[in-house]
């Protein structure tokens, strides 16, 4: 399923075998995952009600099927990655609600429609080409009435990092490609949730600062998290280590803090909605308040 707005931006078959390359050390680089599984978690706790039946889209490892076990009333955990690897890693046989994984592409979801109470996608999304068809589909994979909430990176990520590679490869090279991958931004987010189909849509962010020993030090991090350039309009061949100890230089020159760290920002994105039921709250139709506005405005402070 492809929507007639969607842009082809990343190499997908690149992002697949990135996180499958990241599998075998990713519990070392895996606390941002971790952390937003874990925010994720204590947000679905607002909302009172179980969910038997979920969805893990982008499973990663299995952060949220571990932090969600025993909770919100879950009884039947699927989870799927676009990494058959990581697929494989997120079946957990001590989480007896975890009852299947499977490699399946976001885009391209196999799961029939009104499945699942709950869907949670954590810091996955941002790689989808179809974002709005990914989301379509995750809505109809839903019950009536069943309820989405996901992370994914938003534009602020790696600001840091993408201003310093940019102005290193001017100098380097006289020229620029991306280097950083494009991020969502928060004004767009809502958007994509009412297009989708989503009722009641909420979207909010929170911006994450990480320090590093150096600009080297948040280069590895990235590779080992999977989550390193994939975009199709990059140059091919590596960057060079004129362009690399540059962009270093000038990441230690315009951000050190006093100990000689750099910081780095995540901007993660909160989305969550609702698959539309007849019971949810609805908007009143235009013309049809109870209230002439002439009354309302009576003895008020506008004349």
């Amino acid at each position: 399923m492809t929507s007639p707005d969607s842009m082809t931006v990343f190499d997908r078959a690149l992002v697949r075998r990135r996180r499958d390359r990241a599998v075998a050390e990713f519990t070392d680089h895996a606390f941002l995952f971790e952390e937003i599984a874990d925010r994720l978690a204590d947000r679905l706790e607002d909302v009172i009600r179980p969910f038997p039946l979920a969805l893990d889209v982008g499973c990663h490892d299995g952060a949220m099927g571990r932090i969600l076990k025993g909770r919100k009333g879950i009884e039947r955990l699927f989870a799927c990655d676009l990494s058959p690897d990581f697929a494989r890693a997120a079946l957990d046989p001590s989480n007896p609600a975890v009852a299947a994984t499977v490699a399946a592409d976001e885009e391209f979801l196999p799961f029939a429609p009104g499945s699942f109470d709950l869907a949670v996608s954590n810091l996955s999304l941002h790689w989808v080409n179809d974002l709005p068809g990914a989301l379509v589909q995750i809505r109809q994979a839903l019950k009536p009435d069943g309820f989405f909430c996901a992370s994914m990176l938003g534009g602020q990520t790696l600001a840091e990092l993408r201003r310093c590679l940019y102005e290193a490869e001017m100098e380097v090279s006289g020229g620029v490609s991306p280097r950083v991958s494009p991020f969502a931004e928060i004004k767009d987010a809502g958007g994509l949730l009412q297009r989708a189909g989503f009722a009641l849509p909420v979207v909010d962010s929170d911006v994450i600062t990480v320090t590093y020993s150096d600009a080297f030090a948040l280069m590895r991090e990235l590779r080992g998290m999977g989550e390193t350039n994939a975009v199709l309009a990059r140059r091919k061949v590596p960057a060079t280590r004129a362009l690399l100890f540059d962009a270093a230089r000038r990441y230690a020159e315009l951000y050190a803090e006093p100990d000689g760290r750099i910081p780095v920002t995540f901007e993660v994105l909160y989305l969550a909605g609702w698959s539309p039921h007849e019971s949810q709250q609805q908007p009143l139709k235009p013309g049809s308040g109870q209230v002439p506005l002439g009354d309302a405005l009576k003895g008020g402070g506008i004349h």
